[in-house]
């Protein structure tokens, strides 16, 4: 208990020491240093990492997240202008410095092996010491649905000792009270005396008052930004095309680059004519790539397009391992992984193998089920820049893991990391991948070979899905006991995949090694609240020749697929409603049965249904949010017809309704397109899928109607990027059982219907 207390107390006074230099939530025993100190102009004042203010009251928010999409500089924008009483139209945003006071300790929650629903003594000191373990590691990452989670109290806490500090510097400029004060549209205002001033005009007296020591924060009913949908603070960029991706960087004297790697990670060349490819107009040079990652060339020119052709005519062949990957294989040796005992277990309740044992054939339901590879297809191609020079890096890209990143450059490059410059761009997409450095890291060793000049390497859309680094496959056998008319009294779940962990530390940090249990890998199973009396979720870790990566939620996206698919099929089997099933399983749960009445409700769950009609229904709790889904398909001629999706979704508080609506949204879509027609195969040890034409991804005459209603809780926040994917999939593959009677049980569905 004195560890935990003594971790409370250290959050505690973090939270509000900011201003010299500190970051909240800081160590106060850390050196008194603000990374935004480095880059001031003349007129401008930093107030601890998040806030700028310049002297003609430009107010610019510092939102240590990579927008990718997602909406994250708006609402991490929208904490601080909430407490500084400042409207978004009056704040400009930035991505900020790469640098560990942006620490993010809600990503820890990942890797704590204990459900979030479990409130004991054990998981309360866990949750408690990620924060202090957060500061110390320092790494600043933008995963995990935890980007707004993490930044709920410290930039709102950032705004209200800042706004604070700027009434006292009012208050002592005018030698007034400032309890009369009030603050406005970026103003200081006291109205018994018509004194006003701008934050820009206090800011540097603002600079020198103390830190004040008993700061709240607003209650929600004060609330005039958050808790509503707000205008997205990039719109204008992306809109008029003044955005900045990694593509589109274009310094003084920049090369192009472009890449040739062979089909796997340790494939070396056997031949390769650089003379075509020197032919080329515009290439300069060809400089081999030899990379944990991979191994091959890169084509050094003078514009983009010379250096994808150069590449182009780059003539290469490259020596086949001496087992090389084969999907066919790969899913043999995951099915005889399932017969060895388990690595680990992280849900055990009951006795699951005597119940089993005992029941008779009549009431034992038994399946198994598996996923491929997936690849992310980012629509942005991976791409970085990178210049060399004397000793000092810059790399110009788009990360979600930009400490990561500087500290894998710095090792690479043999010089000290505060002589790596990152400068993160908007990122066209990422879903887990750019959690990778691999595209840095050629761009760096491309550097090497161009006497200082800054390069932009950018991968074809070939070479990109042939490089992927792909979520794992997975195969899971199920088993469970139900008799007619009750609640199953047994379930059991065996999931044979590869660790995203082990693999990802495997390349990042070889010399590092992961001990413990990977609870991605049955993400999705042990961690639902289902309220079976016999109840086990095993993990068998299965190393296979490709890498594999960070994949939106992750081992979620499939075990949710097995484990609520399954319960379909228990339901069917004992006669009971599967909607009625789950109602009854998780009634311990208020925030669950609100949320499944709402998508019963929304869908007429229960109505008749013509022929070739069907509903299918699924529910998750992943990253602190709960999903549920009913999806309504058409069959006809087995040809599938996607008509209409009802979410109903709890995420606790909902700080901008419109920017979740569209992530959850956006996460269905993106499930039925892995649920579909997605897979990535291996022959020979390469990648067959090259190119969207192979990989396909819902079409916008294929997306149906999606009708979602938020359920705003109070309880702690949930994440809402990536909680939509696992219940996605399930729910479109038990209305497909429901509209045809055939149980699909491996996927993509397009093995066994055409969607239209």
């Amino acid at each position: 208990m004195k560890a935990v207390d003594i971790a409370r107390r250290t959050f505690l006074l973090g939270a509000t020491a900011i201003a010299g230099g500190l970051a909240v939530g800081y160590f106060v025993t850390k050196p008194a240093r603000n990374p935004l100190e480095q880059e001031l102009k003349p007129d401008e004042v930093a107030f601890a990492p998040y806030v700028k203010i310049g002297h003609g009251n430009e107010i610019t928010i510092i939102v240590p997240r990579t927008e990718m999409g997602q909406g994250v500089h708006t609402t991490l924008a929208a904490y601080v202008a909430e407490e500084l009483d400042v409207s978004l139209e009056q704040i400009k945003v930035e991505g900020g410095p790469v640098d560990s006071a942006y620490y993010n300790t809600a990503v820890l929650e990942e890797l704590v092996p204990f459900i979030d629903f479990d409130q004991g003594m054990l998981a309360g000191a866990a949750r408690t010491l990620k924060a202090p373990t957060g500061k110390l590691l320092g790494i600043q990452i933008t995963a995990g649905s935890t980007s707004a989670r993490d930044g709920f109290e410290r930039m709102r806490y950032a705004g209200a000792v800042l706004r604070a500090m700027l009434v006292a510097a009012a208050a002592d400029e005018w030698n007034a009270d400032a309890r009369t004060f009030i603050t406005e549209n970026g103003t200081v205002i006291d109205p018994t005396s018509d004194y006003s001033a701008t934050y820009g005009q206090l800011s540097k007296r603002a600079a020198k008052q103390n830190v004040p020591s008993n700061i709240s924060l607003k209650p929600q009913s004060q609330w005039k930004i958050l808790g509503k949908s707000q205008p997205r603070v990039d719109f204008t960029e992306k809109v008029t095309g003044t955005a900045i991706y990694g593509t589109d960087w274009n310094l003084p004297e920049m090369l192009y680059g472009a890449v040739r790697l062979g089909p796997g990670t340790e494939s070396l060349p056997t031949r390769v004519d650089e003379a075509a490819a020197m032919n080329v107009p515009g290439v300069v040079k060809i400089v081999p790539i030899y990379l944990p990652h991979g191994t091959g060339y890169g084509v050094i020119a003078t514009g983009q397009y010379a250096a994808f052709k150069g590449a182009e005519a780059l003539a290469a062949e490259w020596e086949v391992p001496v087992d090389p990957a084969d999907s066919t294989k790969m899913n043999a040796e995951l099915k005889k992984k399932l017969k060895e005992p388990a690595d680990f277990v992280l849900r055990e309740e009951g006795n699951t193998a005597l119940i089993l044992a005992d029941a008779p054939r009549s009431e034992i339901v038994e399946a198994q089920y598996s996923v491929p590879f997936l690849a992310h297809a980012c629509m942005e191609p991976i791409n970085a820049a990178a210049r060399l020079n004397s000793g000092f890096v810059e790399v110009w890209t788009a990360s979600q893991a930009p400490t990561i990143l500087r500290s894998l450059v710095a090792t690479h490059a043999g010089v000290e990391p505060e002589n790596v410059l990152i400068h993160t761009t908007f990122c066209g997409g990422s879903f887990g991948r750019r959690l990778d450095s691999d595209f840095a890291l050629v761009a760096l060793e491309m550097a090497k070979h161009t006497e200082g000049k800054p390069i932009n390497v950018v991968w074809s859309r070939s070479e990109d899905m042939a490089h992927e680094i792909c979520r794992p496959p997975a195969v899971a056998n199920m088993q469970a006991r139900i008799k007619r008319r009750q609640l199953p009294d047994a379930v059991e779940i065996e999931v044979a995949s590869p660790s995203v962990l082990e693999s990802f530390m495997k390349r990042s940090y070889p010399d590092w090694f992961w001990a413990g249990s990977d609870q991605m890998l049955t993400a999705g199973a042990h961690d639902q609240p289902y309220a079976i009396e016999n109840y086990r979720v095993a993990a068998h870790k299965c190393d296979l020749a490709p890498p594999v990566g960070f994949w939106r939620s992750n081992g979620a996206s499939f075990n949710t697929f097995f484990q609520e698919c399954f319960l379909d099929e228990v339901a069917h089997a004992g006669r009971i409603d599967a909607l009625g099933m789950r109602l009854r399983l998780l009634a311990h749960h208020p925030s669950a049965i609100k949320m499944l009445q709402k998508v019963s409700d929304m869908s007429g769950w229960g109505r008749d249904l013509p022929d070739g009609k069907g509903l299918g229904l699924a529910q998750t709790f992943s990253f602190g949010t709960w999903v549920a889904l009913v999806v309504e398909v058409t069959s006809k001629e087995d040809q599938i017809k996607i008509d209409k999706v009802w979410c109903a979704a709890d995420v606790g508080q909902v700080m901008d309704p419109r920017i979740v609506e569209s992530q959850i949204s956006s996460g269905i879509v993106f499930g039925f397109s892995a649920a579909i027609s997605q897979e990535i195969t291996y022959k020979d040890g390469a990648i067959q899928e090259r190119d969207f034409d192979q990989y396909e991804m819902l079409r916008m005459d294929q997306c149906p109607d999606i009708e979602i209603e938020l359920i705003d809780a109070d309880r702690p926040m949930g994440g809402a990027g990536e909680a939509g994917t696992p219940p996605a999939i399930p729910a479109l593959v038990n209305a497909v059982f429901s509209a045809t009677g055939k149980r699909v049980r491996d996927l993509p569905l397009s093995r066994h219907f055409k969607f239209i």
